[in-house]
């Protein structure tokens, strides 16, 4: 395989239970789906690497089987980076223009968010992302685009998330182990709702919930503007474990059941379902009640969202959801999840899906790829607003200062 071109994208989405590579084309701003690879993630737990190694290993299986179907060798690549030490902030910055009103340029907005990113973070801490909410003129708030407008002093509130800078250096490094070179990071919240999330939910106010295997990433958006992220100690293989053990049953054997047999509503279930379950050791297996199942799933469920509930209501966003909530990660995808969130939530949810990139198989359009698809569309977004500031609006523009920041 010769060498990569310039205008071919990869992402590595390195999680607790698959490791994703998805390699895509960029020509003239537009994106297509080149390949992809998908291997088993080992050395990784609640969303940390635990083992470099056997996390190096995942990564480079992952790479080696998106090589061949994109028939482009991969030495460079975006990753993910999620998982509890993940915290958002907001902050707001400003500047004098002077006396007397005069028009706002492109190095006064930069210079506005210079100021409002400098806050200081604790030692083992470091910013990922520096996204604008919004630009207040002369005391009139609300502005998207200050470009060309006339005042005498500019502020900019702006939405910061962080990261443990150990977390994401083991992830940079175990790319590096497998022969990328890691060019950036992205948080996987912000991915996923690149791809998932429509214009009028991020207005109205909307709170995707990316719950993965290990942990449950969460980003809300209001006026179109990031206004809180964090992250949720609880994700899909929690509910497995719960199975495993009231079910006693191997660990294996508890995700398939989960999958094929689980609702975590027990009204859902008839009461003469039975389900047969495979037992640990060479015992035979027995047939069981599927509502024990459901008794199992349906409380760790209910304590997932309350713990999203008291996430929210802490980032002072609980009453700011007008379109509800959307649900994507591999887990969202148990049936009934939906009605417990939206009971302890108290809004309607959906589940979703990435909007799907040219010539991407219909296998990735699902909700445990999202992370994936979006890192990829945001890449591109970021690419071309780097690139081509001649064909961007002025919004673009602006966004394009901070996603280089």
């Amino acid at each position: 395989m010769g060498t990569s071109p310039e205008n071919l994208l990869t992402v590595i989405d390195v999680g607790s239970s698959k490791t994703c590579v998805l390699v895509g084309e960029s020509v003239d701003g537009a994106l297509r789906y080149r390949g992809h690879g998908i291997a088993d993630s080992r050395g990784t737990r609640k969303g940390a690497i635990v083992d470099l190694e056997k996390a190096t290993a995942s990564i480079h299986r992952a790479v080696e089987e998106a090589e061949k179907v994109a028939g482009a060798t991969v030495d460079h690549a975006v990753v993910t980076v999620g998982g509890p030490l993940i915290r958002g902030l907001n902050s707001r910055g400003g500047l004098n223009l002077g006396s007397r009103p005069r028009e706002i340029t492109r190095e006064d907005v930069r210079q506005a968010s210079e100021r409002a990113r400098s806050v200081v973070l604790p030692v083992d801490r470091e910013m990922m992302h520096l996204l604008p909410q919004e630009y207040i003129v002369d005391q009139q708030s609300s502005i998207r685009d200050p470009l060309g407008m006339v005042g005498t002093k500019l502020e900019v509130s702006v939405h910061i998330v962080t990261a443990g800078k150990s977390s994401t250096q083991n992830v940079v490094t175990a790319a590096n182990r497998a022969g990328i070179q890691v060019d950036d990071t992205i948080f996987e919240g912000l991915a996923s709702a690149e791809c998932t999330l429509k214009p009028d939910e991020r207005e109205l106010g909307v709170c995707l919930l990316d719950i993965g295997a290990g942990s449950t990433d969460l980003i809300v958006y209001f006026e179109g503007a990031v206004a809180h992220t964090g992250v949720v100690p609880i994700g899909g293989d929690h509910f497995t474990n719960d199975v495993a053990v009231g079910l006693r049953t191997p660990l294996i054997e508890a995700e398939k059941i989960k999958r094929l047999f689980g609702n975590a509503v027990v009204t859902n279930v008839p009461e003469g379902n039975e389900i047969e379950v495979p037992a640990v050791g060479e015992r035979p297996s027995r047939l069981m009640p599927q509502r024990l199942l459901s008794e199992i799933l349906e409380p760790r469920a209910r304590e997932l969202f309350e713990y999203v509930r008291d996430n929210l209501r802490q980032g002072g966003v609980l009453e700011a959801l007008g379109a509800g909530t959307v649900l994507t990660g591999g887990a969202a995808r148990l049936a009934g999840l939906g009605a417990i969130a939206e009971s302890v939530l108290r809004c309607p949810p959906r589940i979703g899906r990435p909007v799907a990139i040219a010539k991407m198989p219909a296998a990735l359009a699902e909700p445990e790829f999202a992370t994936a698809v979006g890192s990829l569309m945001y890449l591109n977004r970021s690419r071309v607003a780097r690139t081509g500031p001649g064909q961007m609006g002025l919004k673009e523009k602006i966004k394009s200062l901070f996603q280089s920041a």
